[in-house]
């Protein structure tokens, strides 16, 4: 049976494309149910404070640094996105004195506009702003070296050797609207992909890279970082890809209810409790990931009822 068409954008795959009744199933979840969903390699985690949610996330930070030693560097990969547990780290590291000779930092992705990476002077470089909101707040005696953060380029070839050698213990991210992590956004519905989308096998191929953003993507970061401006964010990023999220021993997902809504944060648990991987689905296709941990703000989960303000 042919694949559904999107309900927000014709010319592209997305979650609107699945089978009804797994859209339906997802709807129905209580928070319990999503709970419920953890298996062996998927962790469901809920907190109840916004501040225990966010100290959680800056001590993985902490967690995964303390491990480097010369003989076996460690890093993270981390999000703009949320963003609230980065001046935590930056606190964290100051006030237990930890120095970061060995430590690594790989950012996710940057905005990609006119041929090239933007620079750290556009207003939504998410370089800059991992630097003014954690990096550049650490105490110099602290710091990790200048040649340990690695945020990708246009040219992406430094960026994916930096990965090796380097123990990726944990990729932290969000999710999307549309169900990515990181930029891993779902595919143009032409050409070969006209009539069905990626497999996961195709899709899990693919490495750090630049891609052209769906439109509800470019919604999205106009909503919460560019004061509703859709016309200024950029339509392509560079992005890590599923073969560096796959040498991370870790993946964890963090969602306060800011960023996906409740009905998106139940489809991608259901999918990746049930591994029910669907490249339409980008977040689903870590049901393949042998560790992966989501954690919710109890209160952000919401529900799926009807409710007209």
């Amino acid at each position: 049976m042919a694949r559904k068409q999107s309900m927000l954008a014709p010319g592209w795959w997305d979650y609107t494309t699945l089978d009804d009744e797994i859209l339906n199933d997802a709807a129905k979840l209580t928070a319990k149910d999503v709970l419920g969903l953890s298996r062996d390699g998927f962790r469901v985690v809920f907190y109840d404070t916004l501040e225990d949610f966010y100290l959680a996330e800056a001590l993985e930070y902490v967690t995964a640094w303390k491990q480097a030693t010369t003989d076996n560097p460690v890093g993270i990969c981390g999000p703009i996105g949320p963003t609230e547990q980065l001046p935590l780290v930056a606190r964290l590291v100051n006030e237990l004195g930890l120095k970061l000779p060995d430590a690594h930092f790989w950012g996710m992705d940057e905005w990609y506009k006119d041929g090239k990476e933007v620079p750290e002077t556009h207003p939504l470089s998410f370089a800059r702003a991992d630097k003014e909101l954690c990096f550049d707040r650490i105490r110099d005696e602290l710091k990790m070296p200048r040649q340990n953060l690695h945020f990708p380029k246009a040219d992406p070839t430094e960026y994916i050797k930096s990965w090796q050698g380097v123990r990726c213990a944990v990729m932290q991210g969000g999710q999307g609207d549309i169900k990515h992590w990181a930029f891993n956004d779902p595919f143009k519905r032409q050409g070969e992909y006209k009539d069905k989308p990626p497999s996961p096998q195709e899709f899990g191929k693919l490495t750090t890279r630049v891609v052209d953003l769906h439109p509800v993507t470019l919604m999205q970061n106009a909503r919460t970082s560019g004061g509703g401006v859709v016309t200024g964010v950029p339509t392509k990023a560079i992005t890590v890809g599923p073969v560096q999220t796959w040498q991370a021993e870790k993946v964890s997902i963090w969602q306060a209810g800011n960023h996906d809504n409740a009905f998106g944060m139940r489809l991608t648990t259901l999918m990746i409790g049930k591994k029910i991987a669907d490249s339409a689905v980008p977040m689903s296709l870590l049901a393949e990931h042998p560790n992966v941990q989501f954690n919710f703000y109890r209160h952000g989960i919401g529900t799926c009822e009807t409710e007209i303000h």
